[in-house]
């Protein structure tokens, strides 16, 4: 499924994000302000790196309570690993809950994206990131990779204009030179105002550095081994770890794993098909399942329905009170939202029936959430311009023509209710990005000497398909699959059961599944 712009195709896991007030008060409140500093440090391992990386594995992080039961700390962290310098260092900002327990060490979780905020998801929603259990027996920590967040951002447009960028539709015909001069154009522009405003961080933002980032945070909680959580885009940087780190992995669960040996077309073209099969499963249910269902006569029925939706808007598009206007591309980013849940699937309802009468209300409520914007118009985080970032520096970019013509046609194959026929480019974001693929510089994926790890993956899940976690499962040589036989994106922590019985088991005995439990709920 296609973008509203020329910026890359993505589903990140949305969360609520909230600012929260550092207690920087507890520098100047007297004698117990100094106690509290002194006893919530975390002291380093001690563990012997080499003398231009000793500064970074040596640090002590300080917890200062900041809201809502969490304490936070910031990390000094190389801007690029190979070449250290203390002159072009960068901040990784931190949020943990301590055990309600009798703590085993720290248990660092990351939601996924890339550019989702890991601080954001500790800090203000840890029970929706792990179970009780988890709470009770682990310090849980969220951190911002690089690029993100309270970390050192990556920084681009203001809101006015993000707005133009991801809503912003080209003057031109369709598919003529003058339009995809405008796509370009947009996408040029985009990629400056990033370079500009964001510094030299940019050409090292890559996927790489966060494993790096991710082993010094280790060593300086004190943790001699690393216990991880990731989920979807999380996984990339478990599994990457997992390669680079075998010999500091602890008890490490990959949920909604992805495949890193696929390239980034395969990526889209699986998640098309995946989002087409979401989409038609909520077709097929939609009817016995819901009083307001707009569909009628079956899903091959209400699947050329949508299509007539996606022609219409592309061909005239409809303005929104707000002045932004709804295409196929805003449709199509709201849809994608609620299928990423079954308990979403309402929101598909109101926005069909809506899409139907012309209205735009559900539409550009979904697609807001998804891009972070708020109702007043101001996006409450970078999540998109990291994920940009990061993506364009992990990923090449294809521009052999025969080859963009092969995987067009493949694409509106995979989703033909939902192919929008622009002509076969280069992803023009990336193509222009002020910074060139770096990669991960790793062609195969074993973990070879890792002790055992869990893939934890859907059956029905459209961003991360199933395969995708098998993939990895079969790649990594001590990885054990658990199966979840359901729809939605990730499992664990959702009420089922078998999973969530098997993870924690996992992270607080070490037990691991004899073979894959297969879980339904």
């Amino acid at each position: 499924m296609n973008s509203t712009s020329t910026a890359p195709a993505f589903r990140a896991r949305r969360l609520a994000l909230v600012v929260p007030a550092f207690a920087l008060t507890l520098l100047l409140s007297g004698c117990s302000g100094i106690l509290q500093l002194l006893a919530d440090r975390s002291e380093p391992t001690g563990e012997t790196v080499s003398a231009e990386l000793a500064p970074y594995y040596e640090q002590v992080l300080r917890w200062v309570d900041c809201g809502e039961g969490a304490q936070c700390a910031t990390a000094t962290a190389p801007m690029d690993w190979a070449n250290p310098t203390p002159e072009t260092d960068i901040e990784l900002a931190l949020a943990r809950h301590k055990a309600t327990g009798e703590s085993l060490g720290s248990l660092f979780v990351n939601p996924g994206g890339p550019g989702a905020s890991g601080y954001d998801l500790i800090h203000d929603d840890v029970d929706f990131a792990v179970s009780a259990t988890l709470r009770e027996n682990y310090d849980v920590i969220g951190w911002d990779p690089r690029g993100v967040g309270r970390s050192t951002p990556v920084t681009c447009l203001d809101d006015e204009g993000l707005d133009e960028f991801i809503f912003g539709i080209p003057e031109a015909e369709v598919g003529s030179d003058a339009w995809l001069a405008e796509s370009e154009d947009a996408a040029i522009n985009f990629g400056q105002a990033c370079f500009e405003n964001t510094g030299p961080i940019l050409q090292f933002i890559d996927t790489q550095s966060t494993v790096h980032d991710l082993d010094m945070l280790r060593a300086i909680v004190g943790d001699e081994k690393l216990q991880y959580l990731g989920y979807s885009y999380g996984s990339d940087i478990g599994s990457y770890y997992i390669e680079n780190f075998p010999q500091n992995v602890g008890r490490i669960v990959l949920d909604g794993a992805t495949d890193s040996s696929i390239s980034v077309f395969e990526v889209g073209l699986v998640q098309t098909a995946g989002f087409q099969r979401a989409l038609e499963n909520y077709l097929a249910a939609c009817p016995t399942s819901f009083d307001d269902c707009p569909f009628v006569g079956g899903v091959d029925a209400a699947l050329a329905t949508i299509r007539g939706l996606y022609d219409r808007y592309d061909a005239n598009p409809v303005a929104a009170p707000d002045g932004r206007m709804m295409d196929a591309g805003v449709i199509d980013i709201a849809m994608s939202m609620a299928l990423y849940s079954e308990d979403s699937w309402p929101f598909l309802n109101d926005l069909f029936s809506e899409a139907a009468r012309g209205e735009t209300d559900t539409a550009f409520f979904l697609a807001d959430f998804y891009y972070s914007r708020d109702v007043d118009g101001t996006y409450t985080d970078n999540s998109l311009e990291a994920f940009i970032a990061i993506y364009c520096v992990d990923y090449p970019v294809e521009t052999d023509p025969a080859v963009l013509i092969s995987q067009q046609e493949l694409m509106r194959q995979a989703s033909p209710a939902t192919y929008r026929d622009f002509p076969p480019t280069p992803d023009f974001t990336c193509l222009n990005w002020p910074y060139k693929y770096i990669g991960p510089g790793i062609t195969e994926l074993t973990g070879e000497g890792a002790p055992p790890v869990l893939i934890v993956s859907t059956t029905g899940d459209p961003a991360t398909p199933y395969e995708w976690g098998v993939a990895l499962s079969n790649q990594l040589q001590s990885a054990q699959l658990i199966t979840y036989n359901g729809e939605g994106h990730t499992a664990y922590n959702g009420g089922v059961a078998c999973i969530d019985s098997a993870v924690d088991d996992y992270f607080v005995t070490g037990t691991v599944p004899d073979a894959d439990p297969d879980c339904s709920a």
